[in-house]
C-alpha cells in the first residue's frame, strides 16, 4: 500500500461476479490507488468503470501481478490454481473466490462475521466459501452462541445465476421459445440437460458415489471447517430453482439445550447484528429472493420452535449469491483485514 491505497487486481473481471467485485469496491471503504481488470484472452481491450473512470480489461498473465498488493479472484478454480500462487510469490494477498483452495487445510476459509479471528499477516491466501455456505453459517452463529448446535440439515433453493450468465441466458430463451434444447444446467460437465423454466432441479454439480452432489458436499464439509466443528452433524439437498438472483435456504438445526417457544428464537436473531430478521406472520412477512436481491444481508424469516422436539428449531434464509455469497463476502475479508492491518500496510 502507497500513501494513495492498494493497488488492486481482480481476476474474471468480465464475469458477473468480477463486476459485482468493482461495484462493491466502489462503495467499500478500502483505498484503492489502482484497479488492474483481468480476463482471458477474449474479454482483453474491453473497457469497464470504476468510479466513473474507464479501466481497458487486460490478457491474464503470469506478469500480471508486479506491484500488486490486493487480488481477487473469480475465473474459476483451474485459474485460481495456476495463478493464485503466483500473485502471492509477487507479494499479494489473494482472496480467491472458486472452490480451489477451500478445503485446503492451510488456507482459511473466511466467513468475517464468523470466523475472521483466523486472518493474520501470515494467511497470504484465503479462500471464499460457497454461497449457499455463507449465509447458513452467518445465520447459525446467533444460534451456536446461544444454545450451541448438534446437527445442521438443510435444502437449499439456489438461482440460476449461480451457474454463470451462460444459464440466465439459457433461462431467458427457454422462456420465449418452447423449442430451445437446454445446453447447461443441471452442470455442463454431465451428460444430460433439464430446462429451468417452469421447472425445479435437484441436482447442483456432479453426483458422488454416496448419492450425494459435489455441491452438497461442499456445504457440508465447508460448514464443518468454518465453524471449526469437524463432529457437526450436516446435511444438505442443494436444487436450482428458477429464480434469477438469491438463494434461500430451508434449516433445520437442533441445539445444545432446549428452547422454550418460538419467540425466544426470533428474540435470538432480533439482537444478533449479523442477520436481519423478516418473520410476521400476522402481515405474511418473511424473505424472498425477489424482493432481496442485489442487497447486502442475510435474511432470516419463518422461525419454528418444532413441532415433537423441544431442542429442534427452523428457518429459513436468503441472501443474494453474487453479493454476499461471492463479491461482496470477499470484499469484506479485505476490509477486515484493511480495518486490522493485515494487508501489510
Amino acid at each position: 500500500m502507497n500513501q494513495h491505497g492498494y493497488a488492486v487486481a481482480i481476476v474474471g473481471a468480465s464475469g458477473e461476479v468480477g463486476r459485482s467485485m468493482i461495484e462493491t469496491l466502489e462503495r467499500y471503504p478500502i483505498p484503492v490507488s489502482s484497479l488492474r481488470l483481468l480476463a482471458s484472452k477474449r474479454s482483453a481491450g474491453k473497457t469497464l468503470l470504476f468510479k466513473k473512470e474507464p479501466i481497458v480489461i487486460e490478457e491474464l498473465s503470469e506478469d500480471s501481478f508486479e506491484g500488486i498488493d490486493l487480488a481477487f479472484f473469480s475465473a474459476g478454480g483451474s485459474v485460481s490454481l495456476k495463478y493464485a500462487p503466483i500473485a502471492v510469490s509477487k507479494g499479494a494477498v489473494v482472496i480467491d473466490n472458486t472452490s480451489a483452495f477451500r478445503m485446503d487445510p492451510t488456507i482459511p476459509l473466511v466467513v468475517p462475521e464468523v470466523n475472521a479471528h483466523v486472518l493474520s499477516k501470515n494467511t497470504p491466501l484465503i479462500a471464499n466459501p460457497n454461497c449457499s455456505t455463507i449465509q447458513l453459517v452467518v445465520a447459525l452463529k446467533p444460534l451456536i452462541e446461544a444454545y450451541g448446535i448438534e446437527s445442521v440439515n438443510v435444502s437449499t433453493y439456489q438461482a440460476i445465476s449461480g451457474a454463470g450468465a451462460k444459464a440466465l441466458y439459457e433461462y431467458e430463451q427457454e422462456l420465449s421459445d418452447e423449442s430451445y434444447e437446454p445446453q447447461i444446467l443441471p452442470t455442463r460437465s454431465d451428460e444430460i440437460y433439464y430446462q429451468i423454466a417452469h421447472n425445479v432441479i435437484p441436482q447442483i454439480d456432479v453426483f458422488l458415489s454416496s448419492g450425494y452432489t459435489k455441491e452438497e458436499i461442499k456445504m457440508i464439509n465447508e460448514t464443518q471447517k468454518i465453524l471449526d466443528d469437524y463432529e457437526l452433524k450436516v446435511n444438505a439437498t442443494c436444487v436450482r430453482v428458477p429464480v434469477r438472483y438469491g438463494h434461500s435456504v430451508s434449516v433445520t438445526v437442533k441445539l445444545k439445550k432446549p428452547v422454550k417457544d418460538r419467540e425466544e428464537i426470533i428474540e435470538v436473531f432480533k439482537e444478533s447484528p449479523d442477520v436481519i430478521l423478516r418473520d410476521n406472520i400476522l402481515h405474511q412477512e418473511y424473505p424472498m429472493p425477489s424482493y432481496l436481491a442485489h442487497q447486502d444481508e442475510v435474511f432470516v424469516g419463518r422461525v419454528r420452535k418444532d413441532l415433537f422436539e423441544e431442542n429442534v428449531v427452523h428457518f429459513w434464509v436468503v441472501a443474494d449469491n453474487i453479493l454476499k455469497g461471492a463479491a461482496l463476502n470477499s470484499v469484506q475479508i479485505a476490509y477486515y483485514m484493511h480495518r486490522h492491518g493485515l494487508l501489510g500496510d
